[in-house]
């Protein structure tokens, strides 16, 4: 607490934790796979792949930056009352008019990078990047955001999953194969376990303030519990799929991520409230090792 005192408001400080570090791993990781399984493709190329890199973690943070103040303007965050990490806003470290500022400036950035991609792709792109800021607005804006009616995960399937990886696929190879879309789905879901980790963790103060996650509108913590396990078991081995398609590694090393999985949901069972803050670090954690997993599966695959 003393140390969380020392923050000023509008500082450099304020900003990085408004930036919500650990949730760019979630960004980077459909971006990561795709360039992966086009170097595997041998249709890598390090311009593009670093912008869609770049793309991809500017709009995470201007996500993270308009969901901080809709939420904080909704109510949904309050001071001192949040299970889990604090949120800048709502804890005063950074105000609504320099949050806004915030917003504009990672909004415009990744335009600009976004824009960038045309030289490599077609205009379709455009709408593609419009897509991202709206839905990055209506997860938490608008007159029914999306978290609030149990769209949230949906939105993370395709903002996380579908979209980043298949459209990053095409910049680098020109079209979309079989193995990139079942790759994209099992992306999406793997990083959705975040979300429905928080979910459960948020079950009950969600309900108070009558936000309607998928966990919440499924009844119970047990039942949250179910769709974390389901949720990444089906992500974890829609890779078997590449078996049948020549891409054996990156079919059998994501395997690896099963017991992981299994552990953090055992180790829900046990947890409530605050003491699932580090049950949800591993569930971060275990996204980036099922992303290396996969990764080092389509280069291991390039060789063979």
């Amino acid at each position: 607490m003393a140390e969380e005192k020392q923050i000023r408001p509008n500082s450099f400080r304020a900003w990085v934790l408004a930036l919500r570090p650990k949730t760019l791993s979630a960004a980077a990781a459909p971006v990561l796979i795709a360039v992966s399984l086009a170097f595997c493709d041998s249709r890598f190329a390090f311009a593009p792949a670093l912008l869609a890199l770049l793309f991809a973690s500017g709009m995470q943070i201007a996500a993270n930056f308009i969901n901080d103040l809709l939420d904080y303007t909704k109510g949904t965050d309050s001071k001192g009352e949040r299970i889990g990490p604090k949120r800048v806003c709502a804890e005063g470290w950074i105000d609504i008019k320099h949050m806004k500022r915030g917003i504009a400036v990672a909004v415009t950035l990744s335009s600009l990078i976004g824009l960038s991609l045309l030289f490599y792709a077609g205009y379709e792109l455009v709408f593609i990047g419009i897509a991202c800021i709206l839905f990055a607005y209506l997860y938490s804006g608008g007159p029914y955001p999306l978290s609030y009616i149990g769209m949230g995960d949906l939105l993370v399937l395709l903002f996380f999953g579908i979209v980043p990886v298949t459209v990053t696929y095409y910049i680098l190879a020109g079209y979309i194969t079989s193995t990139a879309a079942i790759t994209a789905l099992s992306c999406g879901l793997i990083v959705d376990t975040i979300l429905v980790m928080n979910n459960y963790r948020d079950f009950h103060g969600d309900r108070e303030s009558n936000k309607k996650t998928l966990v919440v509108l499924l009844g119970s913590q047990k039942a949250g519990r179910r769709l974390f396990l389901l949720t990444g078991l089906a992500g974890a081995l829609l890779p078997l799929y590449g078996l049948g398609t020549g891409y054996c590694c990156a079919a059998l090393l994501p395997m690896l991520y099963i017991p992981l999985h299994f552990t953090v949901w055992r180790k829900m069972k046990t947890k409530s409230g605050r003491a699932l803050n580090p049950i949800f670090g591993e569930t971060s954690r275990n996204v980036v090792i099922f992303t290396f997993l996969q990764c080092a599966g389509f280069i291991l695959d390039s060789y063979l």
